[in-house]
């Protein structure tokens, strides 16, 4: 992994020719930009290709487009933005006849990628649907995940329809805080099934291989605020992985990640792009980054120096539990390693 025994400071955006970011806890947070993130996503397109690939499928590309523009990135067209409901329509397309009417369980994103792929779409079980896709969307609500499960009752195999869910993240970031994202919503409905869905976006690959094609990408780096979709998920890629603590994982989830969930790189925010990435520097159980150097004792995580950044002493201890081998169980952790001063008010 490049995380380690790097001797030169590149920046996480040398030799990179396309730049794919998540959205929710990347770019922003509800509504609103997350400080840096335009910025620092405008300079980077400026000798670079910018795309975007989104879990969240309650909008349209179209909608998210012009909700980029105006928070800055002026540029942004509906093409450059890969969703979920893209890639749910592209299982979906290989499961039932052309045109065969579709449950959904979603907003105005779903709708809009099955209508244009030439899918019917209903909202009742009752219509005798040929599958059914489930999305995010915030008026999603009993009654559209009881017609799922109306729609869902016979079993695969004694002849049930398929299920696709375009996601199935536990949590999404919001404004106020962090709130149940898809995932939820389509465990509610596997509680009442018994069956699992078939998962389109992050962190399954498709989503990544239709975002690599899309823009012809021969040496992209993805951007992500979450291990367990966006690095998992650009993992099984090949795509190398630029973790930002601006979203929903924290200092002590990345400490804990196992090896098919860990970043290339792990940065503050999004400023990070274009700063010389320090060295990784490992001497028998000494981790070193810069000014931060931590060691393994048998049991314990010591600190020996806690560095002028803290961003350095986060890469330093990830280092040294993942280098060693050993699940993050094996060590007691001195809370300093946990400390998350990363959140920008």
């Amino acid at each position: 992994m490049a995380l380690f025994g790097r001797e030169k400071e590149r920046t996480p955006l040398d030799g990179v020719d396309t730049v794919l970011a998540d959205l929710d806890g990347v770019v922003y947070a509800g509504p609103g930009a997350l400080p840096y993130a335009v910025e620092s996503l405008n300079a980077a397109a400026r000798t670079r290709r910018l795309g975007f690939i989104t879990n969240n499928a309650s909008r349209t590309d179209a909608s998210v487009a012009a909700h980029l523009r105006d928070l800055g990135l002026e540029s942004t067209q509906p093409t450059d933005i890969v969703t979920s409901p893209q890639a749910a329509v592209r299982l979906l397309s290989g499961m039932v006849p052309a045109g065969a009417t579709v449950l959904v369980v979603g907003g105005a994103g779903l709708v809009d990628e099955l209508q244009k792929a030439g899918f019917t779409v209903t909202r009742s079980a009752e219509d005798s649907p040929a599958a059914v896709v489930q999305g995010f969307a915030p008026e999603v609500g009993w009654t559209q995940l009881a017609e799922a499960a109306f729609a869902l009752k016979t079993p695969v195999e004694e002849g049930g329809i398929p299920w696709i869910a375009t996601n199935t993240d536990w949590t999404i970031p919001q404004e106020r805080g962090i709130a149940p994202g898809n995932g939820t919503l389509v465990s509610a409905v596997h509680t009442a099934v018994g069956r699992l869905a078939t998962v389109a976006g992050k962190p399954e690959t498709p989503i990544f291989e239709e975002a690599v094609a899309r823009f012809g990408a021969q040496h992209p780096l993805f951007i992500g605020d979450r291990l367990d979709t966006d690095i998992l998920g650009s993992q099984r890629a090949g795509i190398p992985s630029a973790f930002v603590l601006t979203g929903i994982d924290r200092p002590k989830h990345l400490l804990a990640a196992p090896p098919d969930a860990r970043p290339t790189y792990i940065l503050r925010d999004l400023r990070g792009l274009e700063e010389p990435y320090p060295a990784t520097r490992i001497k028998g159980d000494t981790v070193t980054v810069r000014g931060a150097s931590v060691r393994i004792d048998g049991a314990d995580l010591v600190i020996d120096a806690e560095g002028d950044d803290p961003i350095d002493l986060v890469r330093a201890g990830a280092a040294a539990i993942w280098h060693s081998g050993r699940a993050i169980f094996g060590f007691r952790v001195p809370e300093r390693l946990y400390a998350d001063p990363f959140l920008t008010p």
